[in-house]
């Protein structure tokens, strides 16, 4: 493989490469970097904050909890539980940005915008969280069926409202639209025959599955051609039945994992690897073993999501935020705050992280990070909840983002790379004319300022 190849591998496979490791993976072959990938992937461990403040939420009945500590108690530590969803968030960002299983995080941050989900409930989000974890590379069929099963996900749908009385078809409608199989490929009867084997499927206060046998429909339902008394289970493996389930999710690992443009006799060459058993290892293996993924039509190609973009900056220049607030705020203004999607479709990518707006504040992103530029916070939009309140106490004064740079870590790389080096390193994509006029023309001091700098035009948000 050569150094753009690499390159390419580990943006997808997750968030950039250093000097130094790229350095170390040219001595090993094709077949055997990405076997170490896959192989690292397979030893992680969940992702845990501490909870033990909600002890309470867990192992006790909320009416049960209520009648002892009164509503308005109970309505603080609900409250709290809100809050604490924001250091789950915090811990997410701070694992991607530190894992040696980085391949099956950016397989988690990739099914979070599949099986889109929010939740206040800081124990069932964190539960949830870690089954797209546990399942990243695993069976897509227990995959579904787990998220079916999710009491996050019951919730967001509405499926603990579906009873055998007055069935709602939210979950059954979004399960087989956005998650499985795409709109148009099913009609308003097969919503509604599966909405009728969902009926029931409900969860206890410890986030474990239950199924109400009372309010469950065990009536014959006719799904997709098929007669029999279907629970959700069964309407699962029927979907995956139809090959435009495979189709549709290789479409969605297509875009994310190769180019936002797809080529469909690569979209069907991965369908078939997929449609034989639901297998997403082997699906990626399969692609990032593909000498068509390396091809240059592919590299630097795709416009870094936001948390792709502040990720990657910090895999070359280890950061810490001193106020977690600034990290959310930092999020909400490139447009994704992880587990809070903006709807059940969830983020569109690519090109719709870029506006107007959102380019300017993303190419000053490394100075504010790495260089304490100025940014004026008020001028930038509402913030929801405590946000407002927050930065309402600082309206009309320039503020900084503040952060601890661990520039010896840096130092260390790439203090022997030359300034080409460093270029290659940071910058995936062909740069345009200009960019390089302007590059050539710097005085260029030292590797620190000309990584800000390099971090700072336009073929930095690409990967």
């Amino acid at each position: 493989m050569n150094f753009k190849q690499l390159q390419h591998l580990f943006w997808r496979a997750g968030f950039g490469v250093g000097y130094n490791q790229i350095s170390k993976l040219n001595l090993n072959s094709k077949k055997r970097i990405i076997s170490n990938l896959f192989k690292a992937a397979n030893s992680y461990k969940p992702l845990e904050i501490d909870l033990s403040e909600f002890t309470d939420l867990r192992e006790r009945p909320y009416k049960e909890l209520v009648d002892e500590i009164g509503k308005k108690e109970f309505k603080k530590l609900s409250k709290k539980s809100r809050r604490k969803v924001r250091d789950l968030n915090v811990a997410w960002i701070d694992r991607l940005s530190d894992s040696d299983s980085i391949l099956r995080e950016k397989m988690t941050l990739f099914w979070a915008n599949v099986f889109v989900c929010k939740d206040t409930n800081i124990w069932f989000i964190q539960q949830y969280n870690n089954v797209l974890r546990t399942h990243a590379l695993g069976d897509f069929k227990l995959f579904v069926k787990a998220i079916a099963r999710e009491p996050s996900m019951s919730k967001y749908l509405n499926n603990r409202q579906n009873t055998k009385r007055s069935p709602n078809e939210n979950f059954a409608r979004e399960l087989m639209e956005l998650f499985t199989l795409g709109a148009g490929n099913y009609t308003e009867k097969d919503i509604k025959e599966a909405a009728r084997a969902f009926t029931g499927w409900a969860f206890k206060y410890d986030g474990t599955f239950r199924l109400n046998k009372k309010k469950h429909d065990y009536g014959s339902k006719i799904f997709f051609g098929q007669k029999g008394n279907f629970d959700g289970n069964a309407i699962i493996d029927i979907i995956l039945e139809q090959k435009q389930c495979a189709k549709f999710i290789c479409d969605k690992v297509y875009r994310y994992f190769v180019n936002p443009l797809v080529c469909e006799k690569r979209l069907n060459e991965i369908t078939d690897i997929f449609y034989k058993d639901y297998n997403i290892e082997y699906l990626m293996r399969y692609i990032f073993n593909s000498d068509w993924f390396y091809e240059p039509k592919n590299i630097g190609v795709k416009i870094k999501s936001p948390i792709e973009l502040l990720t990657g900056i910090r895999q070359i220049v280890p950061l810490h935020f001193n106020e977690s607030k600034n990290l959310h705020y930092l999020q909400k203004m490139m447009g994704q705050i992880l587990l809070y999607p903006v709807n059940v479709s969830g983020w569109k990518g690519n090109t719709n992280w870029i506006d107007s707006n959102t380019l300017m504040f993303r190419l000053k992103l490394p100075s504010i990070l790495l260089n304490s530029a100025i940014i004026n916070l008020d001028e930038k939009g509402d913030i929801e909840g405590t946000f407002n309140a927050y930065y309402s106490r600082i309206k009309n004064r320039k503020q900084y983002i503040k952060t601890t740079i661990d520039w010896d870590a840096f130092e260390n790389e790439y203090q022997s790379s030359s300034p080409e080096q460093l270029k290659d390193i940071l910058i995936a994509s062909i740069i345009d004319p200009d960019t390089a006029t302007l590059l050539s023309n710097l005085d260029i001091k030292n590797n620190k300022d000309y990584c800000i700098q390099l971090m700072s035009i336009p073929e930095y948000q690409l990967c």
